[in-house]
């Protein structure tokens, strides 16, 4: 598995961090355009609750983002240092009361563009799966596999 990991302060510009950060990852790592999208939209919308939610604007607070790579997935991690928050009762952004509300969306669009979607620490940390398309890359070539057999 690889692994790569950054911080940055909480200042909502560190956006672009992370988008930098994303799209590195997808170069680096050969991540498929059909997720890219997914990924992009989910991750840069956990780290901003976790920027304006979690840690609540204090730029003397990061966000820890986490990319571990397997050949069938990509997952995201994403930690801030606030309070955690109650992530099983949440309003439902597509009940007729709340659609008006500017909020709450976040954890909706994060849980419907990943493909596994985890909290831990009390919400302080949430862990963001996308499973990747099998390709011809991912079987071993004849040297691995006799290399294998030996």
């Amino acid at each position: 598995m690889k692994q790569v990991k950054i911080q940055v302060p909480s200042l909502v510009e560190n956006i672009r961090v992370v988008e930098s950060f994303i799209d590195n990852s997808k170069e680096t790592f050969h991540i498929e355009d059909d997720i890219y999208g997914n990924i992009m939209v989910a991750v840069t919308e956990a780290v901003n609750n976790a920027i304006r939610h979690g840690n609540k604007f204090d730029k003397d607070k990061n966000v820890y983002l986490s990319l571990y790579v397997n050949k069938d997935r990509v997952k995201f991690e994403v930690e801030d240092e606030g309070d955690g928050f109650d992530y099983d009762n949440l309003l439902d952004p597509t009940a007729p009361e709340n659609l008006e509300n500017p909020g709450g969306r976040g954890i909706f669009l994060i849980r419907h563009l990943a493909d596994e979607v985890e909290f831990n620490k009390d919400g302080r940390n949430v862990q963001l799966t996308f499973f990747l398309a099998p390709t011809t890359a991912d079987e071993p070539s004849d040297t691995v596999s006799s290399e294998t057999a030996a």
